[in-house]
């Protein structure tokens, strides 16, 4: 697809997560039942969630790779006790479960791709529409930036990247041109990174299409996005108990296809 922001773009108070009522409804919450929102985000799903369980004797662990969304979590969700907010990848959910002791949950919700928080804010690198640093990281403690992986990669790495993770057609193209741009010490910020796009394909008018997706596909290779997802889904998949449900909100084919695997 192109694009796959995965909320809309309100205030953190008023945040509204894409697909909110079909999401909580798959759940099928039980008000006595542990949950995991492997995404949390600014906790909108989150919320919904916490509302449909009992106080005492529901809980839900809720999970993001991302420390600035943890800290919005919390301060959203500081009223249910019930909750437990940590800064953790969904990759790695059942080290997560163990660490708390849970055996089995009763329902787990993954919302992939990037928010319009994180798209928003120029620092992060995730826009070509604003200019910053060619960041691009989920997790900043973690991860190399997209300008360290892309002064490290091959021409033919980056084409399976963009071929991979974008459905770039003209991969050999923008790869060509990116690498001569990181090559001529032209390669820092996003606007570099469009302008390489631009210049691959300077016979479209306007920004090109492509530009979008070769965003998406630089982040998703940055952060192994789809490593997560597959360890993610596993895990969640092994951890539920008789009856219980996961729910998976994808946006592109790749991340759909490990999902149904």
């Amino acid at each position: 697809m192109a694009s796959d922001v995965r909320c809309l773009g309100t205030p953190d108070s008023e945040h509204i997560p894409v697909l909110v009522k079909e999401a909580v409804d798959g759940l099928r919450v039980r008000p006595h039942g542990t949950y995991v929102d492997g995404t949390a985000g600014l906790g909108g799903h989150a919320q919904r969630i916490a509302e449909r369980l009992d106080a005492a004797s529901g809980r839900l662990i809720a999970l993001d790779c991302d420390a600035a969304a943890v800290e919005r979590t919390k301060a959203r969700l500081a009223a249910f006790p019930n909750v437990v907010v940590l800064h953790r990848n969904f990759g790695g959910l059942d080290k997560v479960l163990t660490e708390l002791g849970i055996e089995a949950v009763d329902g787990v919700l993954f919302d992939f791709g990037i928010s319009s928080v994180q798209l928003d804010d120029p620092l992060r690198g995730f826009s070509f529409e604003r200019e910053g640093p060619l960041d691009m990281r989920m997790d900043p403690t973690v991860a190399a930036t997209a300008a360290a992986k892309l002064a490290e990669t091959t021409h033919d790495e980056l084409v399976r990247v963009l071929r991979d993770y974008g459905d770039v057609r003209p991969a050999k193209r923008v790869a060509g041109a990116i690498l001569a741009r990181r090559d001529n010490g032209r390669l820092d910020t996003t606007r570099d990174l469009a302008e390489a796009v631009s210049e691959a394909l300077h016979f479209v008018s306007g920004v090109p299409k492509e530009t979008r997706t070769v965003f998406q596909a630089i982040r998703i290779w940055v952060n192994s996005e789809l490593e997560w997802i597959d360890r993610g889904v596993r895990d969640a998949v092994a951890a539920l108990a008789p009856g219980g449900r996961l729910v998976c909100i994808a946006f592109h084919g790749s991340e759909d296809r490990i999902v149904k695997r």
